[in-house]
């Protein structure tokens, strides 16, 4: 099997348009890493990043900031260019896409020819408008960090007081600016390169934390010093086993599809009649892909701040109580961060999936599915099938996001181990290294050489 695989990245390399696609995107990944790596003018980014090394040890799990931290690959806590990551614009194409289901005019556009280079043009203004209201928000969480990272008591602006607003300024520029390259270096991947830019982007940030993770991994086994570790062999056993298990189930939801039969009537064309024929409608059990746990995770961090800081201030104890089982960790925060991911699975197919839609083009085209009416019958067809599939993929979602937490919160595990356990940034890395792997198929099927996935394909249910 190894030696498959090590045979078809020789081949990928034998195709010269494939080896240039290849080096290339390679090549502009690693300028990613060079904008986390350059720190803005004015911030010490060395002592935060060192406190972030210090909470990275600590037990329990990683936030919201960590989880920022984490898709920019590190340039949050070295107070880089690259600071905001392409967060901004994954938030700008997702605010556009949600509009685009509610907002009659967006959706029209969709649907015109030439419409989605507009709406493109509209998800890039927005997201400036997000990366300097987000810029000027992170300007004042680095000029007053101790608020921003509760426990750091340094100060990151190195300049006077009197140049604030000149600091100020100079970082919004320069992360609005950093956001705008590695979004358009994430289009010149899509474009020249292999695989989707953006996602690429989000995932050498991920793996960038790999050495941290190591570093956990070894602490765990091997504190050092003297120390009895807590943790033997048959840990690291289960560890291996439980990485490899929760792999193989993301690729198996990830691939799986419900494939409807859609039959086609004959119809004239000219003077000859075209015989129908059958195809498959594929609906994805994990329709939302990642966007629910993103979510649930962005709303969650709020209740708990307020809670604490209300309980704290108008010294209320069962809002302080309440403020701590909304923590990372706690029972109800898994039970309510559970329900939210089940809910918002069902709101993205709901605002994504147009059924109504799709069985009016079936309709328009001759097409039904066997044994369900065409029109109003078959959209209600689609709408319990959709609604079934999907709470399957929103369980599964909810499983491999609480898996982390249990592993920092219970086992003690360190929490940049246990993210790459399961959680968004295993989701996000097995999901594209298929589309990356998917698309090298492609051009090595097309010069007659075998792929990656020609034994992997999973079939849906008919």
């Amino acid at each position: 099997m190894i030696a498959k695989i090590v045979s078809t990245f020789a081949n990928c390399f034998k195709i010269p348009e494939l080896k240039s696609r290849i080096v290339f995107t390679l090549l502009v990944l690693g300028i990613c890493r060079l904008i986390a790596m350059i720190p803005i003018p004015g911030l010490d980014g060395g002592a935060l990043a060192s406190w972030f090394d210090d909470q990275a040890k600590a037990e329990g799990g990683g936030g919201m900031l960590g989880m920022y931290s984490m898709f920019t690959g590190g340039a949050l806590e070295r107070c880089a260019v690259g600071g905001l990551g392409i967060m901004p614009y994954i938030s700008a194409v997702i605010i556009i896409q949600l509009l685009s289901a509610v907002v009659p005019r967006l959706s029209k556009l969709a649907r015109e020819e030439g419409g989605r280079v507009k709406i493109i043009q509209y998800g890039r203004y927005l997201t400036v408008l997000l990366c300097l209201g987000q810029g000027f928000a992170m300007a004042l969480g680095w000029e007053n960090a101790g608020n921003l990272f509760p426990g750091f008591d340094q100060k990151l602006v190195m300049y006077p007081d009197s140049w604030l607003w000149w600091y100020r300024f100079q970082t919004v520029i320069i992360l609005t600016t950093g956001t705008l390259l590695l979004m358009w270096l994430g289009e010149q991947i899509t474009e020249r390169g292999i695989g989707n830019g953006v996602s690429l982007v989000i995932s050498i940030g991920i793996l960038a934390r790999l050495p941290q993770a190591a570093q956990g991994l070894k602490d765990m086994f091997s504190p050092g010093s003297g120390l009895e570790s807590d943790f033997n062999f048959f840990h690291a056993v289960a560890l291996v086993l439980l990485l490899f298990g929760v792999v193989a189930g993301i690729v198996a939801v990830t691939q799986a599809q419900r494939k409807v039969a859609v039959q086609y009537a004959q119809r004239a064309v000219g003077r000859k009649i075209v015989s129908g024929g059958t195809s498959y409608l594929p609906l994805r059990v994990n329709y939302a892909g990642v966007m629910p746990i993103i979510f649930a995770q962005a709303i969650l961090m709020f209740p708990q701040k307020v809670f604490e800081y209300l309980g704290s201030s108008l010294d209320l104890p069962f809002l302080s109580r309440l403020a701590g089982q909304l923590a990372e960790g706690a029972l109800l925060y898994m039970v309510v961060y559970g329900a939210m991911i089940l809910f918002f699975s069902y709101f993205w197919v709901a605002t994504q999936f147009n059924e109504i839609q799709i069985a009016d083009d079936l309709k328009k085209y001759g097409g039904y599915i066997p044994g369900v009416r065409p029109g109003q019958a078959t959209s209600i067809y689609l709408h319990n099938a959709m609604s079934r599939i999907t709470l399957a993929g929103a369980i599964f979602l909810t499983v491999i996001a609480i898996i982390p937490i249990l592993m920092a919160s219970a086992m003690r595990i360190p929490f940049s181990v246990a993210t790459f356990f399961g959680g968004t940034s295993l989701l996000i890395l097995v999901g594209v290294m298929l589309d990356t792997m998917r698309q090298m198929e492609s051009h090595l099927l097309m010069r007659h050489y075998d792929g990656f996935l020609k034994k992997g394909r999973l079939r849906g249910r008919v």
